[in-house]
């Protein structure tokens, strides 16, 4: 109870965010598929990094496409 009231909260706070997982996971993820993320802190460079989704990675995302739902 406590995460999905976590999960609610974060809905709440970051609605667009929501709607881009829902938009992603609208389809399977596929082994291959690369994911990218950006951190901007204020004042400092954005810092990425990026990862190749492997077979092993995938039933994870299948546990996060729940928190979304």
């Amino acid at each position: 109870m406590k995460l999905m009231s976590a999960k609610n909260q974060f809905s709440k706070n970051h609605p667009k965010f929501e709607a881009f997982l829902k938009s992603v996971f609208s389809r399977k993820i596929e082994e291959g598929t690369v994911i990218e993320i950006t951190v901007t802190r204020p004042g400092e460079a954005p810092i990425t990094s990026n990862i190749k989704v492997l077979q092993s990675d995938l039933e994870l995302l299948e546990e996060l496409k729940g928190l979304t739902q």
